[in-house]
């Protein structure tokens, strides 16, 4: 009896959480296993519920005390169902002045979520169909022109899509 009462609670305990994230439309990660290479592209699929609300898009990402920069560069695709397809430069700041990371985290895993669309203008899915987002990294170091080739300290990669709260 005392076991139902204890998988009861934390069924409810689960089912609570899961819900307190109504804004999410679509959240998905994938593993960077040791380094991520240059040539690598982390990519998402995904079919938008509609085409006539606005949405926030996020890269998420996990970094360690391993990651050796304050700031990050990403080149984002966005590739629509009829083939066009938006290609971002991004530059993030990753740490303070005094080095200390960003994000949110209480070890040395530290979990930062990025605008990538819909903070300026509300971001609306022009067409209906499956998407597709490709994350590649675009990181030198200071006064080369070669790119760094083996990232280190970046553990996960992600793609959100918020409900807009200017809808």
């Amino acid at each position: 009896m005392q076991k139902n009462k204890y998988c009861i609670l934390g069924l409810f305990v689960l089912m609570t959480l899961a819900s307190c994230d109504n804004d999410r439309v679509f959240d998905e990660y994938q593993s960077v296993p040791d380094e991520w290479d240059k040539d690598e592209r982390i990519e998402f699929k995904f079919t938008p519920p509609d085409t006539i609300n606005a949405y926030n898009l996020f890269v998420n990402l996990r970094n360690t005390e391993n990651y050796k920069f304050s700031n990050l560069f990403l080149i984002v695709e966005l590739g629509y169902p009829n083939g066009k397809t938006l290609k971002d430069t991004l530059e993030y700041r990753m740490a303070y002045p005094d080095g200390t990371f960003m994000g949110t985290g209480f070890t040395d895993l530290k979990e930062n979520k990025l605008w990538y669309k819909g903070y300026i203008d509300p971001f609306v899915f022009e067409e209906s169909g499956e998407y597709t987002v490709n994350i590649q990294h675009a990181m030198r170091k200071n006064g080369t022109v070669e790119g760094v080739d083996k990232l280190e300290g970046i553990t996960d990669i992600g793609f959100r899509i918020e409900h807009s709260k200017t809808n």
